[in-house]
């Protein structure tokens, strides 16, 4: 059994937190929007049926590498719109149905389990800070310092990786709970073959290629890779109010990555929805400014984690000086 390591060892700063943000700001930044939700899901859901049908009907390279590109973003993309109903933040209120067959369908197009990503990222945030119960940090982080290796999470390799981890932590989950995870997995595998031989059968080699072999092997691996950057590698591991990287504001990449690259901000209000997460951020800037909280570009990140080679979860500060 895992202690919460989190709770334990922040200190008063859920206190700090909760001074910084009134009360009637952070009741509104806790509102749930399911239409809201539901508009992103429909957006993400035309990009991909639209890049599906772009790549399919022309042949043009240029086409196809802009469509697998999307098509890559958007299957990544499913992986946060999961993170929301982990949390539950697309009702008020519990629907036990709705996000169970949410998480399916947001689950699909990663192959991922839902019911092992819910486990997994619930005890991330319960265990961070740990260096062994923390399962990212634990079991996904790269072990030794090497360029090279570091470089593998943003290729084919990290399914492997990945995978790996995964299986590391579920020997550690309640029977019950691995038998849901092998039938979810083997569920999601068969689909995919399913869709990668009607791609294949139906549209011939170069379709499966730039529909369906590219967007997952090789665009959703550094899209991954990207958003974990900004997550907890750039870190004070004596300061819990900076056990995350504070992100740089961004158009683009709230876009891109549907607002998840505002993941510390995330950690200190988990339920508050991720259209919301911009908000939350510009209410917490005096806070921010408090605390010495600067923000970080993922190229800074980028500079910091392969030139600089920088050791995951320390503090980066002396590269950005």
């Amino acid at each position: 059994m895992k202690a919460g390591y989190y709770h334990g060892a922040i200190g008063d700063l859920r206190k700090r937190l909760t001074a910084a943000v009134p009360n009637e700001v952070l009741k509104e930044l806790h509102r749930k929007s399911p239409s809201r939700h539901l508009a992103v899901a429909v957006r993400q859901f035309v990009f991909l049926a639209g890049a599906f049908a772009l790549g399919w009907h022309f042949e043009s390279l240029w086409v196809r590498v802009a469509c697998a590109l999307v098509l890559g973003f958007v299957i990544f993309d499913g992986t946060i719109l999961l993170h929301e109903v982990v949390h539950k933040a697309v009702f008020d209120g519990d629907r036990p149905r709705a996000y169970r067959v949410l998480g399916l369908l947001y689950a699909l197009p990663s192959g991922i389990s839902p019911a092992q990503f819910t486990r997994w990222h619930l005890d991330h945030h319960a265990e961070l800070g740990s260096a062994t119960d923390d399962p990212k940090r634990a079991h996904l982080s790269p072990k030794r310092n090497l360029r090279w290796l570091k470089l593998l999470y943003a290729t084919p390799a990290l399914f492997p990786i990945y995978f790996r981890a995964a299986r590391a932590e579920t020997a550690t989950y309640p029977e019950t709970l691995r038998r849901r995870i092998r039938g979810e997995r083997l569920a999601a595998i068969g689909l995919h073959l399913l869709a990668a031989s009607a791609i294949g059968f139906f549209g011939g080699a170069s379709r499966l290629l730039w529909l369906y072999a590219v967007p997952v092997f090789f665009v959703f691996p550094p899209a991954f890779a990207l958003n974990r950057l900004g997550q907890h590698y750039d870190i004070v591991p004596d300061e819990p109010a900076k056990w995350g990287t504070r992100m740089s504001r961004s158009p683009f990449w709230e876009f891109v990555y549907l607002w998840s690259h505002l993941h510390l901000e995330h950690h200190y209000f988990p339920a508050v929805p991720f259209y919301r997460l911009p908000a939350l951020s510009t209410a917490l800037e005096p806070f921010f400014a408090r605390e010495g909280i600067t923000a970080r570009t993922y190229r800074e990140l980028l500079r910091g984690w392969i030139v600089e080679n920088r050791v995951p979860h320390s503090d980066w500060h002396a590269v950005f000086r």
